[in-house]
């Protein structure tokens, strides 16, 4: 996958996640969830972009990592509404499935690089 594949996708999935938080019902608690999950879910594809400004492998390992919390976060996230039944299990199948992939697309991205700097030295 390309670098534009990958800003397009982490692009999607921040849109994907702003029109499930559409669908949530309006409480105190719920609202400090979509607050969460709108932040780090749109933050994805915002530090990807910084992501592929990087000016050495060790700045990209350094972002890239951001971007991976910021995924598991949003994992998180998506489990707290699923327990809370706020969104059926079904409307948040597709979503966290692509949070899954997008962080072991990072996962594996950092482990190559990681490897690869580890045979530099």
């Amino acid at each position: 996958m390309t670098n534009d594949e990958l800003k397009n996708r982490t692009k999607q999935f921040s849109l994907l996640i702003l029109n499930l938080i559409e669908k949530m019902p309006n409480s105190i608690s719920s609202r400090v969830v979509i607050n969460q999950l709108a932040k780090s879910a749109t933050s994805v594809g915002a530090n990807y972009r910084a992501v592929c400004r990087a000016r050495s492998d060790k700045e990209f390992v350094a972002k890239l990592n951001i971007v991976l919390e910021e995924a598991d976060e949003t994992q998180y996230w998506l489990e707290i509404i699923g327990e809370m039944k706020w969104i059926s299990q079904s409307e948040l199948e597709i979503p966290s499935k692509e949070a899954s992939e997008l962080v072991a697309i990072f996962v594996s991205t950092l482990k190559t690089v990681n490897s690869r700097l580890n045979t530099k030295n």
